[in-house]
């Protein structure tokens, strides 16, 4: 026969939901301020979110496409500044940071100082950008790449390479950056490592453009391994 367990403290299920009562009436006030500011919170998040983050939208979206234009032309200072009339890219990444539009002339402003010239700054706007599209994302960490091979930071280059390969695997940006990533290890003459991207390029991605004429590329680092 079983021992009775007679150190077991008993739970008195009636006892304790009465203190759970008596706590309720005792912190009545306390709770009611806490649940108002829950629900004051919540509701200024909402307002926030689709009537002033909405408004400046509209506004965000109309200085972008000015903006937009003179990025098309190759117009670089004037789309990055602004005419006098349009505020131009960075004046849209400040005022309408908020936005989708914000964020979006944040990658803008990257691309346009790359192709001035300014890598510093295009690493520090690039980096401002957020995205999860499929085609976008990985792009922007591959410019970030590109800014620091041109800065002489090679391997940086080569961790941003590898982060866009792994942003969004797919058969058009992936074997990109893993070929850019590969010539940059040969740059540095880590031969080993640019043989296991361009053999990532040849299993993964065999169909794609880079993965036609990876064999020439892949032989040449082997060689240079000792392999």
């Amino acid at each position: 026969m079983a021992e009775d367990n007679k150190d077991e403290p008993i739970i008195d299920v009636t006892e304790a939901y009465s203190k759970t009562e008596q706590f309720i009436v005792d912190n009545q006030k306390s709770l009611t301020i806490i649940v108002s500011a829950i629900v004051i919170m919540a509701g200024i998040f909402v307002a926030w979110k689709y009537w002033y983050v909405a408004g400046q939208e509209k506004e965000a979206q109309r200085e972008l496409y000015l903006a937009e234009t003179y990025f098309a032309k190759d117009s670089l200072t004037k789309a990055i500044n602004g005419d006098g009339q349009a505020i131009g890219l960075a004046g849209v990444a400040d005022q309408y940071g908020v936005t989708p539009s914000g964020n979006l002339a944040e990658y803008y402003l990257g691309v346009a100082y790359m192709k001035k010239g300014e890598f510093e700054k295009a690493i520090e706007h690039l980096k401002d950008f957020n995205s999860n599209d499929q085609m976008v994302g990985p792009i922007a960490l591959g410019d970030i790449g590109d800014c620091y091979v041109e800065l002489g930071k090679v391997e940086d280059g080569i961790s941003y390479y590898l982060k866009a390969v792994n942003k969004n695997k797919n058969k058009f940006t992936s074997p990109l950056y893993l070929k850019k990533a590969g010539i940059a290890y040969e740059s540095l003459k880590d031969y080993k490592n640019a043989v296991k991207v361009y053999e990532r390029i040849k299993t993964d991605y065999d169909k794609s453009s880079e993965g036609k004429e990876i064999d020439r590329y892949l032989a040449r680092a082997k060689a240079l391994a000792g392999e």
